[in-house]
């Protein structure tokens, strides 16, 4: 992710082209075609047969970090330029610069768009039930079949999704206010 955004803001054509088509190839592909071509193309390119939690795991950092470095890169152009030209100006190097200044103001401007990447993440971690890795929506089906009942277990998968956001929500909106305290 951090490297895409670097990628983005650096001088070179090669490596700007890069970081734009990775991310326009990994936000404009679903998240479940990606997927599955981690997890079904990699045995045919490569040889090695590739685990399910660890194509997900791969997949779902690819994805997000499209998201994420787009968003990013979002909140700095959304710091006033006056700022970057301010502390260039009282002679600041453009890594402190970024790392001190611009980031921090940013960071306060995006916090609400990673949360809910965030939870798009985690209600979205359901998809790698479809290549085999037994997640909390798989083991709600599993004890559906088992049991045959399917009400309780997926009622039950349900609130724990809803608990996990909520947790994440309630965490997100804690450092907001934390955030604009210290500003």
């Amino acid at each position: 992710m951090w490297c895409c955004l670097c990628l983005r803001f650096l001088l070179s054509k090669p490596l700007r082209w890069f970081g734009t088509a990775y991310t326009s190839v990994f936000r404009g592909t679903p998240l479940l075609l990606q997927i599955a071509l981690v997890y079904y193309a990699t045995p045919q390119i490569t040889g090695y047969n590739i685990p399910a939690l660890l194509a997900g795991v791969i997949t779902f950092t690819l994805n997000s970090g499209a998201y994420i470095s787009e968003t990013i890169r979002a909140g700095i152009l959304a710091v006033d330029k006056g700022q970057g030209e301010a502390a260039l100006s009282l002679g600041v190097p453009y890594k402190p610069m970024m790392m001190d200044i611009i980031l921090p103001q940013g960071l306060k401007n995006i916090l609400p768009a990673l949360v809910n990447e965030s939870i798009a993440l985690l209600k979205d971690s359901a998809l790698v039930s479809t290549i085999g890795v037994a997640d909390l929506l798989r083991r709600a089906q599993i004890v559906g079949a088992e049991k045959y009942i399917y009400f309780e277990p997926l009622l039950f998968a349900g609130i724990v999704y809803y608990l996990l956001v909520m947790a994440l929500t309630w965490g997100g909106y804690a450092l907001e206010r934390r955030l604009q305290r210290s500003s």
